[in-house]
């Protein structure tokens, strides 16, 4: 959900974002190594900021959209601010075992660069230990929709703006649904009731699934009432507190879960071994599973499920309050022991300005963060972003929240599909909720 490699995550950390859109990065167990600055800064030369990413800046005649696209924004902040922004950039060669969330983290800690790109867990941390500026004064904030605001606050102060939202839903062979005079369903029972229909009409496998993305399922059926009831603020306090579990939420989704896996509607053994889109996605092209998980940018990329040969429909998860999307956060951060942090807020205020984002926005074909910045989606992505107008939605991602929510509910689906029970997946739950509350 990239700034941007290829405008989304293919692949998640493992304490961290599955496929969001921004960071394409591999993940690896950390391991201690001295920090370097791996470009010089020349500041007697010119004025420069220090960006920290995934990317390069790109070349000229460069072909990837995405990363033109952040690089004209960027442009746009050096011809008004008279400065040059500088990429630092994450290469896993450089950096050996230590993934892109370690690097951030020892960076920011050591005021390395003026702002960085970010991943929710590592906005989480950094957020949490004061290490990153409030950004809420910015003339671009006020443009933002509450579901930014919501991930990325932490202790009243937003801490990080992304330039796109990353939004998941179901993608679905409508033609397939016809077939069998299937309606596309709305909440769990009915939902079921179609991977029952499906698997007696001799489809082996309704759900083509992966190891990263089926804690969507999860999240919608802990979350959908306390992101969309009207009480959230109080509920999360509740769960920070110690006064609510975070394994009541969760034990719904898991038993939702291991029954799509008893019945034999997921894979779980070949879910465990499949990466994103390049284990399911070749069933799902050849219309041999009806169902499958992805981000928004998946419908649009040629190498995902941009051209099918059947009518996709994107729709969000099942919940009792309807077709939910589940919404990932990322951002731009702005470290407030780096030397430049007055400039790199300059800067942010302009690459997240409406008219920035509206060139990033129709670039990339993406849900922009500002409410004033619309694109016309494709008619398959109508269901989904008809639901996030609404403001009706999940957040994988909370970093108001005492417990990291996306990684480490996937590391406990991942459980599941090797064997773990539902009891012993909530008490991996109450683990974490522990360590938390022991801080």
């Amino acid at each position: 959900m990239k700034y941007n490699i290829e405008s989304i995550l293919q692949r998640a950390t493992a304490a961290s974002l599955a496929a969001v859109m921004t960071l394409g990065l591999a993940s690896c167990s950390p391991k201690p190594s001295t920090i370097e600055n791996l470009v010089e800064n020349d500041t007697a030369k010119k004025k420069i900021v220090n960006l920290f990413g995934p990317m390069e800046k790109s070349k000229p005649n460069a072909t990837n959209t995405a990363r033109t696209a952040f690089d004209q924004t960027i442009g746009l902040a050096e011809k008004e601010l008279a400065l040059t922004v500088e990429y630092r950039t994450y290469t896993a060669e450089n950096y050996q075992e230590k993934t892109y969330d370690d690097v951030v983290l020892d960076r920011v800690r050591s005021n390395m660069d003026d702002f960085y790109l970010m991943n929710p867990d590592t906005i989480q941390i950094l957020g949490s230990e004061g290490r990153l500026a409030d950004l809420s004064g910015l003339e671009t904030a006020k443009n933002l929709r509450d579901v930014v605001k919501a991930a990325n606050t932490i202790d009243g102060k937003l801490v990080a703006i992304p330039q796109e939202i990353a939004a998941y839903g179901l993608f679905v062979n409508k033609d397939m649904f016809d077939k069998y005079r299937l309606t596309l369903p709305n909440t769990p029972e009915e939902f079921m009731e179609c991977c029952r229909v499906f698997k007696e009409n001799g489809i082996e496998t309704p759900i083509g699934a992966n190891r990263w993305w089926l804690e969507n399922f999860v999240l919608t059926l802990a979350y959908a009432d306390l992101y969309n009831g009207g009480n959230t603020e109080a509920e999360i306090d509740a769960l920070n507190k110690g006064a609510a579990k975070y394994s009541d939420y969760m034990r719904p989704g898991f038993e939702f879960l291991k029954e799509l896996i008893d019945k034999g509607y997921i894979d779980a053994k070949t879910a465990y071994t499949y990466e994103a889109i390049e284990g399911e996605g070749p069933d799902f092209l050849a219309q041999k599973t009806p169902i499958v998980m992805a981000y928004w940018g998946a419908a649009n990329a040629e190498t995902a499920y941009g051209n099918p040969d059947f009518n996709m429909q994107v729709i969000g998860f099942p919940s009792k309050l309807g077709q939910m999307p589940v919404i990932t956060i990322t951002g731009y951060g702005v470290c407030t022991g780096s030397e430049h942090a007055d400039d790199a807020l300059d800067v942010l205020d302009i690459i997240l300005s409406d008219e920035a984002l509206q060139l990033y926005a129709e670039t990339n074909q993406v849900i922009s963060p500002s409410k004033n910045v619309e694109v016309e989606c494709i008619p398959a992505l109508t269901p989904l972003s008809n639901r996030v107008k609404d403001n009706v939605y999940v957040l994988g991602s909370n970093a108001s929240m005492n417990v990291e929510q996306w990684g480490n509910t996937c590391l406990i689906v991942r459980e599941l599909l090797n064997g773990a029970t539902v009891d012993e997946c909530m008490a991996m739950f109450d683990k974490l909720q522990e360590k938390a509350m022991a801080k």
